[in-house]
């Protein structure tokens, strides 16, 4: 099947399906249809840099590779964005450079000074990517000036970088948490290409979320306009999973996993008592995936309410019309709820409605108290000579703060060694991660923009409606 080159943005290259004599009038029309391609621009040095020199790969005198046909991946390995079509329009989908390394490198390993950084909130996985960043650049590439910048993008310019070797980070991936430190807010966009051009950096591994990569987007545009020899990767980290176009992020499965067990104690409690409800906050300011996932995988749960769903609790079809049926059905339930669900129902002060974290984020409120308050109210006021018990439970720093589990880990791996291919080849401005389960590179700005949220027409939600029995709150 022919491609475009993946050099044009606009090229369209289309491929007929192939036609089956079984097919009938209507498949016959379907099947001529063609699917069409554009591969997306993926930033270069050589964009804004036109007379740098290329290297072979130190990979084809490193010991533990031998370097065959296939090996090197070209400029025309691609991945199509989308794998599934409805053939009764005309299909089209986007294409991105398959990640891996290539023959050639822009960056001469003994010059080569490589800054890491990460950014926002804890995720699980974050020094196994650290750790698997330095023991890649030293061991695939042979880099020996690597480090470590501490307490996010303010580190940059306010304290001096870590010197990171593999026997430093050796045991890092054991640990929870990020050992070089993060914070949220701190930038300061041209004290951080100053300091990074001071300091002779030409490679930046910046890993954090989606504010990080929008941060990153600023950082990248300000050295290609001063046209400077340093190239930039985003490694897309977010335990909500809400980052678009990439399969899933780093530490989501071990938020799930964690999840799940403080769901497994909230029905304990429940079960134990006499009307008792197991309440549990999840992650997710945006997207409910982590409540979705952690319903689908524990069977406990009665009712799961996320973002991307409205939900009321008076009057028939609501949560409490449901939570009592069941409370009379079972004798306990288990609630789920993400962070960011139920916002705009919760009372806010003029002042609380402003209130912005340092990332710009707004601030949100406890949907897990008031939940819990609001349940008491009804309960009391409906039931006021019945036993009725609320158990709240908000394992939230609990999940942040954990290591990777096996899945996370071997994935932050191949994200790092991904990512370092791409940036030794000249590449910049850009994220690596897994499409349709291949690893691909996607330009930084794509990523910035796009948001991952659940589709609540997908066949996933409506899976966990036949899990749970809970109702759709659609008001008649």
């Amino acid at each position: 099947m022919a491609i475009s080159c993946p050099e044009a943005a606009t090229d369209l290259t289309t491929a007929p399906y192939s036609r089956d004599h079984n097919l009938s009038n209507t498949d016959t029309v379907n099947a001529n249809r063609t699917l069409s391609f554009s591969t997306v621009k993926l930033p270069h040095l050589t964009d804004f840099l036109h007379d740098l020199q290329t290297h072979p790969n130190p990979l084809d005198h490193n010991p533990f590779y031998r370097p065959s046909d296939g090996f090197y991946i070209s400029h025309t390995d691609v991945i199509l964005r989308h794998i599934l079509f409805d053939l009764s329009s005309a299909p089209h989908s986007a294409t991105y450079h398959r990640a891996g390394p290539r023959n050639r490198v822009f960056f001469d390993p003994c010059r080569t000074r490589a800054a890491i950084v990460t950014c926002g909130g804890l995720c699980p996985g974050l020094n196994t990517v650290i750790r698997e960043l330095v023991v890649a650049l030293w061991d695939l590439y042979g880099v020996r000036q690597i480090f470590g910048v501490k307490a996010g993008y303010r580190g940059f310019y306010s304290s001096e970088p870590v010197e990171l070797n593999p026997k430093l980070v050796h045991s890092w991936h054991k640990m929870g948490g990020t050992v070089l430190e993060t914070s949220r807010g701190g930038f300061d966009l041209h004290k951080i290409v100053d300091a990074i051009r001071d300091r002779g950096f030409n490679q930046v591994y910046i890993i954090g979320g989606d504010g990080a990569m929008r941060g990153a987007v600023k950082i990248f545009d300000e050295i290609r306009c001063r046209k400077l020899n340093i190239a930039v990767v985003g490694i897309p980290k977010t335990v909500d999973n809400d980052i678009g176009i990439i399969d899933r992020s780093f530490g989501f499965q071990t938020a799930v996993e964690m999840a799940q067990q403080a769901i497994s104690a909230a029905h304990v409690e429940a079960e134990s008592a006499v009307n008792g409800i197991g309440l549990v906050k999840l992650m997710g300011r945006s997207t409910g995936y982590i409540a979705l996932y952690a319903t689908l995988s524990s069977r406990d749960v009665d009712c799961c309410l996320i973002p991307e769903t409205e939900f009321y609790l008076e009057g028939k079809g609501g949560l409490f019309e449901f939570l009592e049926h069941r409370l009379k059905e079972n004798g306990h339930a288990v609630l789920v709820v993400a962070e960011g669900a139920g916002q705009d129902m919760i009372p806010r002060t003029d002042a609380q409605k402003e209130e912005r974290d340092e990332s710009g984020n707004p601030v949100f409120l406890d949907i897990g108290g008031w939940l819990k308050s609001e349940l008491k109210n009804w309960w009391t006021r409906d039931h006021p000579n019945e036993l009725f018990t609320v158990k709240y439970i908000d394992p939230t720093y609990m999940i942040r703060a954990v290591p990777a589990n096996a899945t996370d880990n071997l994935y932050c791996t191949l994200l790092a060694h991904s990512a370092i291919h791409g940036i030794m080849a000249g590449y910049t401005g850009f994220v690596a991660g897994p499409i349709n389960g291949n690893y691909a590179y996607i330009p930084l700005e794509e990523v910035a923009q796009t948001k991952n949220e659940v589709d609540i027409k997908d066949h996933k939600w409506a899976w966990v409606r036949s899990v749970t029995n809970q109702p759709d709150f659609v008001r008649n």
